[in-house]
């Protein structure tokens, strides 16, 4: 390198080393140019997100808090719902018990009689024999008629033919059998029902009843009271299918078999009939001596196993029954239907009562098990019977009937309470032995 040049390479160094203290500033001044846009870009991005996220959504979050705050007043009206559930579960706590208070046939046995005389105990079999009386006058109910009419009629028409005369005996037989059905029809267009109170459970036993001590004459009594409540709802129920109908020809429910409570074979629910001569006619002794109620403690003491598992306990006594009837195809179902509805009854008084009837309403009865069987019309049972130009069947329906402890428990004698314990108390060590 030639000295000229070598100067101007020493001046250019001077220079730059005159002006090194610019040198900083100005790079920072470029990067920070350079800085500038990008820095531009994120704040505007960092506002948006912070306009979104800390003021737009916080706002609604606040804004929706500030609907859904409560009004000042907001606890009274919790306080009024929360009275309405309460005033609904003692409403249904006062129906259950009305459930079963229901008027009894008579208010000087319950819960212990008045005195002990033998005349109380038959007065109430004479109102349990005549309400049920009024109960079947209520739904118009009749009987076909009695062999005797029958021989009485027919006995006195054979008595105007001649002996000697060829065709009397031909004759004869096609008048009787022309009268015997005049004189059946005319029975069935008379009655809306064929029902017998000899049929059902403890009218035969009170017309016979003799009186065996006060424990047992209260414990009678008791048992047909519910046998009484049950009988009613039946024939309730009989006189709501047949509430258009005022023949038996033309009612759905035609007649009513038996209403019972007692089985030896409890998985059928069949009655064993036990039958004695008694010179005038036949009869069963082992339903009329002890065919009532009883308390189903436990699944097997029923006439069948409940689907329904229910049996005593501290709310609720249970009871089954069985009732046979003869009814039109067209109503089986919606005789069920009724049988299972509810129904309205007066409440029993209490003592210090002001004012006229209460009322309320039950419903106890459910089906455990139905059975339905074609009929003979030409059988000695349905002979004399005349049930229409319907088809009809025979429908054998197994009940339990379920009635309210907190209804009846302050006039169920003690005895009757007793008994349930007693019986109950074997089977829980038996229960506990073969554990």
């Amino acid at each position: 390198m030639d000295i000229p040049q070598f100067k101007d390479v020493i001046q250019k160094l001077s220079v730059f080393k005159r002006h090194s203290s610019l040198f900083v500033p100005i790079v920072i001044g470029l990067v920070g140019a350079l800085l500038f846009v990008p820095a531009q870009l994120m704040s505007s991005s960092l506002k948006a997100q912070m306009s979104e996220e800390s003021v737009m959504k916080r706002s609604r979050q606040i804004y929706s808090l500030r609907q859904d705050t409560p009004a000042s007043d907001q606890w009274k009206l919790e306080q009024e719902r929360q009275m309405v559930y309460k005033t609904d579960a003692n409403q249904i706590s006062l129906l259950a018990k009305q459930l079963t208070q229901r008027q009894l046939l008579s208010d000087k046995i319950f819960p212990k009689p008045k005195d002990s005389s033998m005349s109380l105990f038959k007065d109430f079999g004479k109102e349990f024999r005549s309400g049920v009386d009024e109960l079947l006058k209520g739904v118009n109910a009749g009987e076909c008629p009695t062999k005797a009419e029958l021989d009485r009629i027919l006995g006195g028409l054979s008595s105007g033919y001649s002996r000697s005369s060829p065709f009397s005996r031909g004759a004869l037989r096609g008048a009787g059998d022309e009268i015997t059905d005049a004189l059946c029809r005319s029975k069935a267009e008379a009655a809306s029902v064929y029902i017998s109170p000899i049929n059902l459970s403890g009218y035969a036993f009170w017309g016979e009843y003799q009186y065996a001590g006060t424990q047992e004459a209260v414990e009678d009594c008791w048992y047909h009271q519910l046998a009484y409540w049950i009988i009613e709802d039946i024939i309730d129920t009989i006189d709501a299918v047949n509430s258009s109908s005022n023949s038996v020809l033309t009612s759905p429910v035609k007649r009513l078999l038996s209403v019972w409570f007692t089985s030896t074979e409890p998985v059928t629910g069949r009655i064993f009939k036990t039958t004695v001569s008694t010179g005038r006619s036949t009869k069963s002794t082992a339903r009329i001596a002890r065919d009532m109620p009883r308390y189903v403690l436990t699944i097997q003491d029923g006439l069948v196993l409940p689907c329904t598992a229910r049996v005593c306990n501290d709310d609720i006594d249970v009871v089954h029954f069985n009732v046979r009837v003869v009814l039109s195809t067209k109503v089986v179902l919606r005789f069920m239907q009724e049988l299972c509805g509810a129904r309205r009854h007066i409440i029993r008084e209490s003592s210090g009562q002001i004012g006229g009837p209460r009322y309320a309403k039950h419903n106890q009865i459910t089906i455990l098990e139905s059975k339905i069987t074609s009929i003979n019309r030409q059988d000695e049972t349905h002979g004399f019977y005349r049930y229409g130009e319907d088809a009809v069947v025979e429908l054998d329906l197994i009940c339990e009937y379920v009635f309210s402890r907190k209804g009846y428990d302050d006039i169920k004698p003690e005895s009757v309470k007793q008994s349930q314990i007693i019986e109950i108390l074997p089977m829980g060590m038996d229960y506990l032995r073969g554990r």
